[in-house]
């Protein structure tokens, strides 16, 4: 436990971010596992409307250092890989 006044407001910083942080990520799987339900399900339509949200909400976990800019350019990409094989 911190003792120095610094300390505990870092400590108070690290909390609200840890949550924040988390919280964002769980948003990003919830939408990558709904965009990747409607690609299983051939569904292109709904495929390409998520990918557009999907794309934009990883891109900016990404921007944000929330998640590696490498791994939401990766993950974006292949979600678009996905979703532009239904349109085949």
């Amino acid at each position: 436990m911190a003792n120095i006044k610094s300390a505990k407001k870092k400590n108070r910083q690290r909390i609200r971010r840890q949550a924040r942080n988390s919280a964002q990520k769980a948003a990003m799987r919830t939408t990558v596992k709904r965009l990747r339900a409607a690609v299983a399900a051939k569904d292109a339509q709904q495929a390409g409307a998520l990918l557009k949200s999907a794309t934009s909400l990883i891109s900016r976990l990404g921007g944000r250092g929330v998640i590696k800019k490498r791994t939401s350019s990766r993950h974006v990409s292949r979600l678009t890989v996905a979703v532009n094989a239904l349109a085949k």
